[in-house]
């Protein structure tokens, strides 16, 4: 069976696209990249400092450059920050490059995930909840507009998260192989 080529981890801070993201690349025995991160390296400074200097603005320009080269690899596993998909350019990038995977977790999860992580710059807020509930509200439907899987996240540990991720890309491989009459017989 095979696999879909790149795999793209979409959803919320707190949702678990890095962690989620390594374990599934290591289980396909693929590359994993993560976003953030890369911007991070080749920066040299991390991402709160990149919001301090530049704005978000700053960040999202910096953020649209690393998908665009990252997405065109091959085989690879990558975990994009919560906010990449609310470029129409980095949408139309990991939905024509990739399989994208959206990792959905409540509002109450996220606060619980990121309570103490001081490097989310948009959670540096009186009100972490209503912010959190404010950027769901916006991108929640761009998510799910470009997603091929939803998975839900809460409380689940990482090994059954990516299981169910490679059962059903196994799942959706294994239907386009079969012959239309195997399917129906099936069912």
């Amino acid at each position: 069976m095979k696999m879909p080529g790149n795999l793209f981890l979409v959803g919320p801070m707190g949702a678990g696209k890095s962690t989620i993201g390594r374990q599934l690349a290591r289980s396909l025995r693929r590359d994993f990249l993560d976003s953030d991160r890369e911007i991070e390296l080749r920066t040299g400074v991390d991402i709160p400092f990149i919001f301090e200097k530049e704005g978000e603005e700053g960040f999202r320009r910096r953020e649209a450059e690393v998908i665009d080269e990252l997405t065109r690899k091959q085989g690879i596993v990558l975990a994009t920050g919560g906010g990449a998909v609310t470029r129409e350019a980095n949408r139309r990038h990991l939905a024509g490059r990739g399989t994208v995977i959206y990792l959905h977790t409540s509002v109450d999860q996220q606060l619980a995930r990121t309570a103490r992580d001081r490097n989310r710059p948009l959670l540096q807020t009186e009100d972490p909840r209503a912010r959190l509930e404010a950027l769901m509200a916006e991108r929640e439907p761009l998510y799910r507009s470009l997603a091929s899987l939803v998975i839900e996240t809460d409380g689940r540990s990482v090994k059954d998260v990516v299981r169910e991720i490679v059962q059903r890309l196994d799942g959706q491989c294994g239907s386009r192989q079969r012959p239309r009459s195997d399917r129906a017989r099936r069912q």
